[in-house]
């Protein structure tokens, strides 16, 4: 529901919030030129109003009025024997020139506040404001949940490059947009009479006590306004001892006797009137020109923002998957269940529709908010839910659990919970975690384990797949196509291998780009090269050891058994060519900054430790806790991490091996050093895991135990930004 208050005002009002945006952008520059274009005129804190308007007066013929612009400038206004005039004067009243307003900016601002419409065109700009308003906070909540919560708002963004855009955006423009919005539609409500007023609405000025007019440059009150505090100054009319200056400050507005100086009246300003110039400075930055700046920037996010949210909208509405032979819900043998906040889930759901259609069973796949309270011929439910953000319900599950207290199944109906989410996120899987629970209470009979896929891997969902087609008694295959990106042909330069003796092939492979396309898009260590093994249009991820500057890219592989892409990997010759495509993983990229750096993994989880190390120029401190095998026949990477030790890139490391006669473990070495890791994480350190889930889960686990002297936990360093996992 709130993305569809966020989507459709963009969608109903976004040409003319971006035409406001565009007319505010370009307008955000007239401070700017104002500033710097605007003459000395020797305008100090000291000078004062008695002197100036003595000086016009005595060097500008039927001088009227005189004005004090938000840059400093002066402007004495005339009635001549030639007609109206104005002129730039100094603060003794002398002429630098005459003022020539840019046409080019007024007009811009007629359209930007009205459309050149008058007050139906104000109205509209109005709307146009309030809708900004609407999606600018509903842009941040959004924000807050797709993030995981507003600890984490400024973690790294993840998704498509427009959605990863359109984040950023949102995060560098929130705050900008939603004051100018706000201060804009206060301006408009303040026009229309809603609220206080913009002016005083003086009607009926005094008179003058006296018969003789004073030397203006002697009046006290005019005397006692700092130029610095003028808004306007009214002169009387000449010759005319009755008539009275008026003067506007920045503080209020009142009349000055010309035949003794003093003051008649003075009217300090109201709550809503100082509320009104705060907010016209806010909303135009008339007099700061580096705020002025800011706000253009902050406006032109708009068009940005709405490009990218149009993109992505469309994008939705393509990924919309529709089931073929969707069976009716009271005819099924099998209820798929899906909760997805982007469509992904759904297409998972497509492909095992399929694959149990193809196998004889009549199939039903609809959304978790619409479990009907009992299925007539139901022998399994399957629930297929994503997370959103860090742990809450999808779109399409807000309501299940509510739902689901008045379900009542099938005796014997067997049951498969299947969670999708990213690692990377402090409660992974976290609302598919709870529906297993929430399910189990019903006393449904559980057909496989429950299984939480990372990342929308479609290898780990075809090994799940073939988990519940033993379940069933068949073979279920499921080949679910993801849309990749376009592939390059890429060679393979070199290898090393290791582990032979330990029957646990590895090697690592270097590979160079075909031809003279080079690498595209640039690319980190920790970066994913998915790689598409001949026979098979299901692609299998690996971590990179190198970044597009090295020239290379390098990958660390373990032969699996029965491994598809791992062995043809394991078996290649130099000169051999694979298809590949880059995909970025910038939650595993090494933080900035100069806070040390903790490497933590096993097996081939050291390849993107190697790529940050070898990244690491500037000697920031960092400390490598890796395990392998055997010293003699794995130790992936001895070489350079021997280099690396020599040149100060990696500042200490601790290796275990599990086959050797001490029996090492990583989580062994890190319990071991535990003063040194707590005085590490101290000083504000970021640790980065990597390498299989069984390792993963003991590593954190003895991280827990190492940290509860400082009272913090994994769960708590990675909600704070501060560790990152690559778990597979």
């Amino acid at each position: 529901m709130l993305r569809k208050l966020h989507a459709w005002p963009a969608l109903a009002a976004g040409l003319l919030v971006v035409f406001m945006a565009l007319t505010g952008a370009v307008l955000s520059l007239q401070p700017v030129f104002a500033s710097f274009s605007a003459p000395a005129n020797g305008v100090a804190a000291s000078s004062d109003l008695a002197t100036l308007a003595a000086g016009v007066a005595s060097h500008i013929a039927g001088v009227e009025h005189l004005v004090r612009r938000a840059n400093g400038e002066l402007i004495a206004y005339s009635m001549g024997a030639s007609g109206p005039a104005a002129d730039i004067v100094d603060a003794v009243g002398n002429s630098l020139g005459a003022y020539r307003p840019s046409a080019f900016f007024q007009f811009v601002t007629d359209l930007h506040r009205a459309f050149l419409g008058g007050d139906a065109g104000r109205m509209v700009a109005a709307l146009a404001a309030a809708t900004l308003i609407v999606l600018s906070l509903g842009g941040v909540v959004l924000l807050v949940k797709r993030l995981g919560g507003w600890r984490r708002l400024f973690a790294p963004a993840k998704g498509t490059l427009s959605q990863r855009f359109h984040v950023e955006l949102s995060r560098i423009g929130a705050l900008l947009l939603t004051v100018l919005s706000a201060t804009g539609l206060w301006m408009a409500l303040t026009y229309f009479g809603v609220v206080g007023a913009a002016d005083t609405g003086f009607s009926f000025p005094p008179q003058s006590n006296g018969s003789t007019i004073m030397a203006t440059a002697d009046m006290p009150a005019l005397a006692g306004v700092a130029l610095n505090d003028l808004r306007e100054l009214v002169f009387p009319v000449a010759g005319d001892a009755g008539d009275v200056f008026t003067v506007i400050t920045a503080s209020g507005s009142g009349y000055v006797d010309q035949t003794n100086g003093q003051w008649l009246d003075f009217t300090p300003n109201t709550v809503w009137e100082n509320v009104y110039q705060l907010v016209y400075t806010l909303h135009t930055g008339q007099g700061v020109w580096w705020y002025a700046l800011l706000l253009g920037a902050g406006a032109l996010s708009v068009p940005a923002l709405f490009v990218t949210g149009l993109f992505m909208w469309v994008q939705r509405r393509r990924a919309g998957v529709r089931i073929r032979n969707n069976a009716r819900p009271q005819a099924a043998d099998t209820i798929i269940l899906v909760g997805s906040e982007g469509n992904t889930t759904w297409g998972f759901a497509a492909t095992l529709h399929k694959a149990l259609t193809e196998n004889g069973h009549v199939v039903h796949v609809g959304p978790m908010n619409g479990i009907q309270k009992s299925y007539r011929s139901a022998e399994r439910l399957i629930v297929m839910a994503s997370s959103y953000g860090n742990g809450d319900a999808p779109a399409s599950a807000r309501h299940f659990l509510i739902r689901l207290a008045g379900f009542e199944p099938r005796p014997g109906l067997g049951v498969a919970v299947l969670g999708f989410g990213d690692r990377s996120f402090v409660d992974f899987c976290g609302y598919a975690k709870r529906l297993e629970t929430a399910v189990a209470k019903k006393g449904l009979v559980p057909l496989v384990a429950f299984t939480a896929i990372d990342r929308q891997s479609a290898q780990s969902f075809a090994e799940w797949g073939l988990a519940l087609g033993r379940a069933l008694g068949e073979d279920l295959v499921l080949r679910h196509r993801i849309d990749l990106p376009k592939t390059k042909r890429y060679v393979l330069e070199s290898r090393r291998d290791f582990g032979q003796p330990d029957q646990a092939p590895r090697a690592i492979l270097r590979f160079r780009p075909v031809g003279r396309s080079g690498f595209g898009s640039g690319f980190e260590a920790g970066d994913l090269i998915g790689i598409v093994p001949p026979g098979n249009a299901v692609p299998r991820y690996y971590s990179l050891a190198s970044a597009a500057r090295d020239g290379f890219i390098e990958i660390c592989v373990s032969k699996q058994p029965g491994g598809l892409c791992s062995g043809f990997l394991c078996n290649m010759e130099p000169g051999t060519e694979i298809d590949g495509f880059i995909k970025t993983n910038p939650a595993f990229r090494a933080p900035r900054g100069k806070s040390p750096l903790i490497l933590i993994g096993a097996g081939t989880g050291i390849a993107p430790f190697v790529g940050h190390l070898r990244a690491n120029r500037r000697h920031r401190q960092a400390y490598l806790y890796w395990g392998g095998r055997d010293p003699g026949s794995d130790f992936l990477f001895r070489e350079e991490l021997l280099d690396f030790r020599k040149d100060g890139r990696l500042s200490g490391a601790r290796i275990a091996f599990s086959r050797t006669g001490t029996r090492r473990y990583v989580q062994d070495e890190l319990r071991d050093d535990g003063a040194f890791l707590r005085d590490c994480v101290a000083k504000g350190a970021s640790i980065l895991i990597c390498g299989g889930a069984g390792m993963a889960r003991g590593v954190t686990t003895t991280l827990d135990d190492v940290l509860a002297p400082l009272k913090l936990t994994s769960a708590a360093l990675k909600q704070a930004g501060r560790l990152a996992e690559d778990v597979y």
